[in-house]
C-alpha cells in the first residue's frame, strides 16, 4: 500500500544524482557529529545528563514556567501566554499593530513555522523577511524548509544564483557562494535598518534569570533586535531550562549534534530590552500540555531541536525533506506530526525502517523509534493501518505458529529461484519494485546446525 510519503520519495529519486548528492550531504554531517562526540571523553554523560534536565523540567514544567515568567517581568520584559496558535498569531498581530510596524524582520523559528505566522501576518499587510540566508533562500523561493536546522541545503548553489538573479538583481551566471552571501548581506542590511520590528525563536529560557538563549551562525538574531526598537521573541513551553547549569549541558551537545561544530558562531543572551526599546516574550503551549499527558509519547517534548536524528536517518536522507506531509521531517517530525494529528499525519510512520540510529544520536535520548512503533501498532485503531500489511502478518502468523508448516516452507522456499521473472517481479510484491529477490539458500540454517556446519 502506498503512502503519501511512499509517493513523495519517488518523485524525489528520480533525479537519482540529487538524491545521491542529498544522502552524501547529511550523511557528512552526521560523521562531522560522531567526529565532535569522540572527542569528549564525557560525551555519553553529558546526553544521560541532558536526559534527566529534560525529564525533571518536563515534569516540573509548572513551576520553571513561573519562575521564567516572573524573572522576565523583573527585568522588564513584557510576557504572555498563548494557549494555541491562533491566539499566538493575534498577540504578534496586536502587538505590531499597537507599534505601527509594517515591516518585521526575523531569526529562523521553527515555532513560527508550526503556527504558520507568516502567511497571517503577511494577510494583515505586515511585511515579514526571513533573516537566516537559509529561510531566506526558502522564502524568496516560495517554498518550506526541508530541514529544521539546515532549511535550503538541498538546494545547490547553481539554483541559488538563479533566484538571486532574479529577486535581487545579483550578476547573471555567477554562482560563487562568497558572492552570493555577500548579495544576501547587502540585501537583508537594507531590511534591518528600515524594519520597525525584530522577531527571535529560542533555543532556550533560562528559568533562573528570565533570559532566552538564541544560538546562531550568521548574527542575524542580534541584527534582528540591535537595529529595530520592539523585540518578539517566541518560545515553546518545552524550551524552558532551570539555569545556566543546565544551559551549559545542552549548549555543549546542541552544536555537536546538529552541525559538528563545538559551538555557534552567535550565543546570545537577552534578558531585557535595551534602552528606549521594548521586550516581549510569548510562551506558546499549542498542544504541548497533552503532550506531557501522553504516557507513551512524552519524550518528544525533551528534543532540543539539533536535526540529529535527520542528519542520520537512513529513510530522510534518501527520501528528502518534502516527502513527509508534516512540516517538520524525519523521526522527530514522525512523532510530532503523530501527536499535532494522527488521522492526517499518520502515513509518515511508515518512513522508519526501525534502524534506531535516531536514539543513538539524539542528544537527549528520545526514544524515537520505539515512539514510532508504538504509531504503527496503534494505527489500527484509528482505522489507518494498512489491510495489505495486516493480512500479510496474519498470514505470517499461521506459518510460524505450526512448525510443520514453517519447515515445509523452507524446503519448499528455493523453488521461487528457479520461477519466471515475471511471477516474481509485479505490483503484487512491493519489494521487487525496488529491489532484487534475494536468492534463498539450498539449506537453510535449522539444516545446517542439525548437521553440525554452524555452531
Amino acid at each position: 500500500m502506498s503512502t503519501k510519503h511512499s509517493k513523495a520519495a519517488e518523485l524525489f529519486l528520480k533525479n537519482a544524482d540529487k538524491a545521491k548528492w542529498h544522502d552524501a550531504t547529511f550523511w557528512s554531517v552526521r560523521a562531522k557529529r560522531d567526529v565532535q562526540a569522540h572527542q569528549l571523553d564525557e560525551w555519553e554523560a553529558l546526553r544521560e545528563t541532558a536526559s534527566q534536565i529534560k525529564k525533571h523540567t518536563i515534569s516540573h514544567l509548572d513551576h520553571y514556567i513561573s519562575q521564567f515568567a516572573e524573572n522576565a517581568e523583573r527585568n522588564g520584559v513584557i510576557v504572555h501566554f498563548a494557549k494555541d496558535a491562533d491566539e499566538f498569531n493575534s498577540m504578534v498581530l496586536n502587538i505590531l499593530n499597537d507599534h505601527q510596524v509594517k515591516k518585521l524582520v526575523k531569526s529562523k523559528s521553527m515555532l513560527t513555522e508550526e503556527c504558520e505566522m507568516n502567511p497571517y501576518l503577511e494577510q494583515h499587510g505586515i511585511e515579514v523577511v526571513e533573516t537566516d540566508l537559509g529561510e531566506r533562500i526558502i522564502q524568496l523561493m516560495h517554498s518550506k524548509p526541508s530541514h529544521i536546522v539546515m532549511p535550503a541545503i538541498h538546494i545547490t548553489q547553481e539554483e541559488v544564483g538563479q533566484l538571486f538573479e532574479k529577486e535581487l538583481g545579483s550578476e547573471p551566471g555567477n554562482n560563487d557562494p562568497t558572492y552570493l552571501t555577500y548579495c544576501a548581506r547587502m540585501s537583508l542590511r537594507n531590511e534591518f535598518v528600515t524594519a520597525q520590528a525584530g522577531m527571535t525563536g529560542a533555543n532556550f529560557g533560562v528559568a533562573a534569570t528570565g533570559d532566552i538563549v538564541v544560538c546562531t551562525n550568521e548574527g542575524n538574531a542580534d541584527m534582528s533586535t540591535s537595529m529595530p526598537k520592539l523585540h518578539i521573541a517566541a518560545i515553546g513551553l518545552e524550551k524552558i531550562i532551570p539555569d545556566y547549569k543546565s544551559l551549559a549541558v545542552f549548549q555543549r551537545l546542541l552544536c555537536r549534534c546538529g552541525t559538528g561544530q563545538p559551538t555557534t558562531t552567535f550565543t546570545s543572551h537577552f534578558r531585557k530590552a535595551r534602552p528606549g526599546a521594548e521586550m516581549h516574550v510569548i510562551l506558546v503551549d499549542n498542544g504541548r500540555s497533552d503532550i506531557i499527558a501522553d504516557a507513551d509519547h512524552w519524550q518528544s517534548l525533551k528534543c532540543i531541536r539539533c536535526g540529529a536524528c535527520m542528519n542520520t536517518c537512513p529513510v530522510y536522507r534518501r527520501s528528502g525533506g518534502y516527502s513527509y506531509t508534516y512540516f517538520i521531517p524525519g523521526p522527530i517530525g514522525i512523532n510530532l506530526g503523530m501527536l499535532r494529528n494522527k488521522y492526517v499525519y499518520h502515513d509518515n510512520v511508515s518512513a522508519c525502517s526501525l534502524c534506531c540510529s535516531c536514539d543513538n544520536v539524539c542528544p537527549v535520548k528520545v526514544n524515537l523509534s520505539e515512539q514510532i512503533y508504538l504509531w504503527r501498532q496503534q494505527l489500527e485503531s484509528f482505522k489507518r493501518h494498512s489491510q495489505e500489511k495486516k493480512l500479510m502478518s496474519q498470514g505470517m502468523k499461521i506459518i510460524f505458529d505450526r512448525p510443520a508448516l514453517y519447515q515445509t516452507a523452507l524446503k519448499f522456499a528455493p523453488w521461487a529461484n528457479h520461477l519466471p521473472r515475471p511471477l516474481m517481479y509485479n505490483q503484487l510484491n512491493a519489494w521487487a519494485l525496488a529491489h532484487e529477490m534475494p536468492v534463498f539458500a539450498k539449506k537453510s540454517f535449522h539444516q545446517l546446525w542439525k548437521e553440525g556446519k554452524v555452531k
